[in-house]
């Protein structure tokens, strides 16, 4: 079933990229090429992972591994 849903998601994602054409792709991808570079943006991702890091300590402290591997 999970395997049939993502291809659905996926030919549809295909679909409509497509009708979108290639100037809309290109306008997405210089979008997240100037996001991605963003320095609010990757101080952001950096208290992001801290956190998980953090969340996945806690479980796995709870749940009797307190080793990280």
């Amino acid at each position: 079933m999970a395997k049939l849903s993502f291809l659905a998601g996926f030919g549809a994602g295909y679909v409509l990229g497509a009708k979108a054409g290639r100037g809309r792709y290109e306008q997405i991808r210089r979008g997240w090429e100037h996001a991605k570079d963003d320095p609010r943006l990757q101080g952001l991702a950096g208290v992001a992972q801290a956190r998980a890091d953090a969340v996945l300590s806690s479980v796995r402290t709870r749940m009797g591994s307190g080793t990280p591997r």
